[in-house]
């Protein structure tokens, strides 16, 4: 399936008037067997972009005032989608959790700074419930943050008193609302914690090796239909794994050519099972089928469209809308994959 990409970068204009004239946008696009195809959409960097067209009166208000303080993506590290396509973004650089709404062209963000207890430090990454509550794990503050689907603070998992956290690093999340669980990897800890909704530790799963059902520095994870996909990111690997624990295959090996792994940051799921992973050092995004088949990859060092810096983040939603956090270039980029449709799996998240 590995095809060619084709990316057409907006021209150099000739004169000075020409150029402030506003540029087309970016397009790229990956053509790839059996007319599948990815296709640069857009990226965003901040709240602006939320509501570009902003009236005339504001603007005049803009010129007089001055434009309003917007927030920027800073240090992006996870994103999510919710059930009305709203776009969830974590960032640690600015202790914060980004809320995108392009339908409704609303924005909001979230942060608990200097709160005597359950302050937000460092956000990592990101999961929905099926009301659309929002989970957030704290690498700094050894918690887990649960919001209100418009941000309002409901209650923190794993705090201890003396205002210390119970995990040691609490990285990826992934919540399974018809089981009423929540899977947390404790990256440290070289675990995975399955909780109950309330926070209570049922079971773990794995312990420090390079095994088998065994980590190294776990971080990202994934609810995929009946398997759990953990990034075990020093044993550079995707680990998959029954909802109760057990071993089911892994993808990925140790190396410095395509199909190996360096830095796997992240794991989503396509329409079709493919398995996509970010790797954070290289700058791209592999594509592999459940047998550890490398189909395709896309991605290399830079600032245009297809390309990334330091990249953490990966989700893919209902649509087969891919997105990307291009953490070192402050911005999120979203890709289509257009393939053969097959049916949407319970308990993706």
């Amino acid at each position: 399936m590995l095809a060619g990409a084709a990316l057409f970068v907006a021209p150099a204009w000739a004169s000075q008037k020409v150029s402030r004239t506003a540029q087309p946008p970016e397009q790229w696009q990956l053509s790839l067997e059996g007319g599948r195809s990815l296709t640069y959409e857009h990226s965003f960097t901040s709240e602006r972009e939320v509501n570009p067209n902003r009236g005339f009166w504001t603007k005049v208000i803009d010129v007089i005032a001055g434009e309003p303080d917007y927030h920027f993506l800073v240090r992006p590290y996870s994103v999510v989608t919710d059930s009305h396509g709203r776009v969830i973004v974590t960032d640690p650089g600015a202790a914060g959790v980004h809320i995108f709404d392009f339908a409704q062209r609303k924005y909001k963000f979230i942060q608990r700074k200097a709160k005597r207890r359950d302050s937000m430090l460092a956000p990592q990454c990101v999961a929905v419930d099926a009301q659309d509550n929002i989970y957030v794990t704290d690498s700094d503050a050894g918690e887990i943050f649960v919001f209100e689907p418009n941000g309002k603070f409901m209650h923190a998992i794993g705090g201890l008193k003396g205002g210390e956290g119970f995990f040691k690093r609490p990285t990826g999340i992934a919540v399974d609302s018809a089981a009423q669980r929540i899977y947390v990897t404790d990256t440290l800890r070289d675990q995975v914690f399955v909780l109950d909704m309330q926070g209570t530790v049922l079971q773990t799963i794995g312990k420090t090796g390079d095994a088998e059902g065994q980590f190294n520095l776990p971080t990202e994870l994934r609810l995929d239909g009946p398997n759990l996909l953990v990034v075990d990111a020093m044993n550079f690997r995707i680990q998959a794994f029954d909802r109760a624990g057990t071993f089911q295959f892994a993808i990925g090996k140790l190396g410095d050519s395509v199909g190996s792994m360096f830095r796997p940051k992240a794991v989503a799921v396509d329409s079709e099972d493919h398995l996509y992973t970010v790797d954070g050092v290289w700058g791209l995004v592999q594509v592999f089928n459940r047998e550890g088949q490398l189909l395709y990859y896309f991605g290399s060092t830079g600032t245009h469209a297809g390309e990334f810096q330091l990249p953490a983040g990966l989700f893919i939603d209902r649509d087969d809308r891919v997105f990307v956090v291009d953490s070192y270039n402050r911005r999120v980029q979203v890709f289509h994959y257009a393939g053969l449709k097959m049916p949407v799996k319970e308990g993706r998240k």
